[in-house]
């Protein structure tokens, strides 16, 4: 049976099919939904039927709220077996009643390990597939039926994106604009009720902005972009159309903009988890330039439970920084996991007095930029959200996990993947 939000204290169910692992109701379930939403709206104390942006997102808020006293909501994550969508994933599943439907394509970076704890769930189901297919996608949404879509589906490594930047348009342009004309079509056909409470959430980066020159500047919501790869290009593009097709279309988006994530099920080639397998393996650290780059470091769970915040109860069409509040020097943070590691394991490798001894300086990235840092005040203000870790906490749990969890990462690092940072060719033999 599938189930369906209650109303009055009744449980409606209805029968279901499986086509491979998606799960169908056989009855429309937003027929279902759509009565218990209109109760929402039509409550004597609600209000809810004006039509400004903050009571459209006071309706969404006042559902999400009543999804803890029974009822729930679908959710749709593009890219939820990549890194940020699996914590985003297992979030939802672990601290609400919603249910989830997770579409990726299983890219080299989606791993459906990081989803294990929770893949048999009853309110978590999987569909591998391409947003790039708008008739997939159009045919996952009339069956499922979501409430909210969480846009995170992209290719997200910069030294990828210098080498085959193709991929990077394909997906995070032309990708996003298919979901979205998708995404029209299931919308325009809503009750409006349904319409109304209904959100399209689109996750980026802080990379969309480019370069911070003055040590006290910082990334707020209004700063120009300026993006320097054509990975950030492309993000940047895949913000505009978000934005557009709300002004044009009247399609209710909010978008986020997260400096650098980091934490457990991190994709080996990023930095920090390159480090420690590298440093474990006693292969050399690689470090960009002179290592003085400077980013903002964001806990994955954090930015987890933002993310739940701002589709919840962030305001249509507004955009919100999303930022750890811990700016680091790259050498920094790669001298700082050396020392955990010197702590945590002083079995070194052969050869190996202290872990730091394994850094090595590399050629630079084309169009580095020198300063990430996010001004996150506006959801702090509007929607109560801070990080819950410092940047050492979370580092030393990120740490920690890596030790605990090699056998996950070597089936990671399979023949695909050999632990370099691909995408920068220059470097390819030095990092390997």
């Amino acid at each position: 049976m599938i189930v369906t939000p209650r109303c009055n204290g009744q449980r409606f169910t209805g029968n279901r099919t499986t086509i491979g692992r998606l799960t169908l109701a056989t009855k429309p379930a937003r027929h279902l939904r759509s009565g218990n939403l209109q109760q929402f709206y039509s409550a004597p104390h609600s209000g809810l039927m004006a039509s400004s942006c903050h009571t459209r997102s006071s309706a969404m808020l006042h559902y999400f709220q009543n999804s803890q006293e029974g009822q729930f909501m679908r959710i749709l994550v593009t890219g939820g077996a990549g890194f940020i969508g699996s914590a985003l994933i297992r979030h939802l599943i672990y601290n609400t009643e919603h249910d989830v439907l997770n579409f990726d394509k299983l890219t080299y970076a989606g791993n459906l390990e990081s989803l294990q704890s929770i893949a048999t769930n009853t309110r978590y189901e999987f569909v591998q597939a391409d947003i790039c297919d708008q008739a997939k996608v159009s045919a996952v949404l009339e069956r499922f039926a979501p409430h909210a879509i969480m846009h995170l589906a992209a290719e997200s490594h910069v030294d990828r994106s210098i080498d085959g930047p193709a991929e990077f348009v394909q997906t995070n342009i032309v990708g996003t604009y298919s979901l979205l004309e998708a995404t029209r079509a299931y919308w325009l056909k809503l009750p409006e009720a349904e319409r109304q409470a209904f959100r399209f959430h689109h996750i980026s980066t802080d990379e969309v902005y480019g370069d911070l020159h003055g040590v006290d500047d910082l990334f707020t919501e209004t700063t120009p972009y300026a993006p320097s790869s054509p990975y950030s290009a492309s993000k940047a593009a895949s913000d505009h159309l978000v934005r557009a097709w709300h002004r044009t279309y009247g399609l209710p988006v909010v978008v986020t903009n997260c400096s650098n994530n980091y934490g457990p099920f991190h994709f080996p080639e990023k930095l920090i988890p390159l480090v420690i397998l590298n440093a474990l393996a006693g292969k050399p650290l690689p470090v960009y330039g002179n290592g003085l780059q400077v980013r903002d470091w964001l806990y994955v769970e954090d930015h987890a439970r933002a993310l739940l915040k701002v589709v919840t109860e962030g305001e249509v069409g507004e955009t919100y920084n999303i930022g750890g509040h811990n700016e680091q020097k790259n050498i920094d943070v790669v001298r700082g996991i050396c020392t955990l590691l010197d702590e945590l394991t002083p079995q070194h490798p052969a050869g190996v007095q202290h872990y730091s001894d394994l850094i090595t300086y590399v050629v630079d990235r084309p169009g580095h930029d020198q300063r990430y840092a996010i001004d996150a005040s506006k959801i702090d203000k509007y929607l109560g959200w801070t990080p819950e870790e410092t940047f050492e906490s979370g580092l030393r749990k990120t740490v920690q996990w890596y030790l605990d969890n090699l056998d996950w990462c070597r089936r990671v690092q399979d023949g695909s993947y050999q632990g370099e940072r691909l995408g920068f060719s220059e470097n390819k033999d030095l990092i390997a």
